[in-house]
């Protein structure tokens, strides 16, 4: 890797952290046999994001873009990304869901960072979002190294990219250069980010209109495998009797997990309280989110419905059986995603302070 952070000493594992190879490692032998086209272009382009660079290429994004303004800028976040991750092993979750509600809504320009009424952030849908103070803590430390140079936007990119490889995902080498959204607001949230309730029907529409085809719902959802939910988010699965007791209604949602939610979030229940989206390794970025779901344990409803949807269960199902076969989707798929309608150029600016517009 061309930044190395191995100084900072990791919360997690060894064996999370051995997991940090090249992109080209993550490249199975049985997929190459099997998609023999793409030898070539693993061995010779070195690097499985080439293959998506046509897609970033049109937005004037670019490799290494702060190589000469600021060099250390990928470092700086990464290792404050690290840092707060040693305090609290929520931080990784919680930035790449951040990322996920900034780049559904008007495109990744840090537009869900801006503070103020009306605003994305003001949200009801987004008032259980958090790495906020990651996010400004990062940003502070390169005003002071380079002034007005890297966007807010690329710093939410980069600390989601992080995120995942710190705790055992791979290493997705990004483009940047996006330049910070000027406008955010409250009523572009709910037809932008998917609810999880929604069927599939309902998602595959809303990712195809960012550019993310079938094969990329089911990969980005993968993110679940990290993260934690309030109950509320779940509880449709779930009716409320008279008393307080709660009864399944979902048949897609396996008992014995059903018993352990409904001891999790009883009636009366702190609106704060939370589960964690994947019970066996929460902390972990691997491929047991869709083993998961083929216990029928998916957490939401939209979980649930990838394995039951006859379009999406044998993606689930390779996925749940190779998790190297995920890591090489999610690459790809987190490429896409961090490219969504970004601005660049003369569009938007580089903020000073990340809640606040230039004035």
């Amino acid at each position: 890797m061309s930044e190395s952070s191995e100084a900072f000493r990791s919360p997690f594992p060894l064996s999370v952290r051995a997991k940090r190879f090249p992109l080209m490692m993550w490249m199975s032998w049985k997929t190459l046999l099997k998609r023999p086209e793409m030898l070539n272009m693993k061995m010779f382009d070195n690097s499985v994001w080439w293959s998506s660079l046509a897609s970033c290429a049109s937005a004037n994004l670019a490799m290494n873009f702060y190589s000469a303004s600021c060099p250390s800028a990928e470092l700086v976040v990464r290792n404050t990304v690290r840092s707060a991750s040693n305090m609290d092993p929520t931080v990784p979750g919680k930035l790449l869901r951040l990322l996920f509600h900034d780049c559904f809504v008007e495109g990744c320009d840090a537009s869900v960072l801006l503070q103020g009424n009306g605003t994305e952030r003001s949200d009801p849908a987004n008032q259980s979002l958090g790495g906020f103070s990651v996010i400004d803590s990062a940003k502070r430390l390169l005003e002071i190294l380079c002034p007005g140079t890297v966007s807010c936007a690329d710093i939410v990119a980069l600390a989601a990219r992080d995120a995942v490889e710190i705790t055992g995902g791979p290493l997705v080498h990004i483009p940047t250069g996006r330049r910070d959204g000027k406008v955010s607001l409250a009523s572009n949230v709910r037809p932008n980010i998917v609810d999880t309730s929604f069927t599939m029907n309902e998602m595959i529409k809303l990712f195809s209109s960012k550019g993310l085809p079938l094969h990329d719902l089911v990969t980005l959802s993968g993110s679940h495998t990290i993260g934690a939910a309030h109950c509320s988010a779940f509880s449709d699965r779930f009716q409320e009797d008279s008393e307080g007791k709660f009864t399944l209604i979902d048949a897609s949602l396996d008992k014995g997990y059903a018993e352990k939610l409904m001891k999790q979030c009883p009636s009366g229940s702190n609106p704060s309280t939370t589960v964690k989206n994947d019970p066996e390794t929460s902390f972990v970025f691997d491929n047991q989110y869709y083993r998961n779901l083929l216990a029928h344990r998916g957490l939401f409803q939209s979980d649930s419905v990838l394995f039951t949807d006859s379009r999406s269960t044998k993606q689930v199902e390779n996925f749940a059986a190779d998790q190297v076969d995920f890591f090489e989707s999610w690459i790809q798929s987190f490429l896409k995603l961090t490219s969504t309608h970004v601005k660049t150029g003369d569009e938007g600016e580089i903020r000073a302070f990340c809640p606040t517009a230039n004035t």
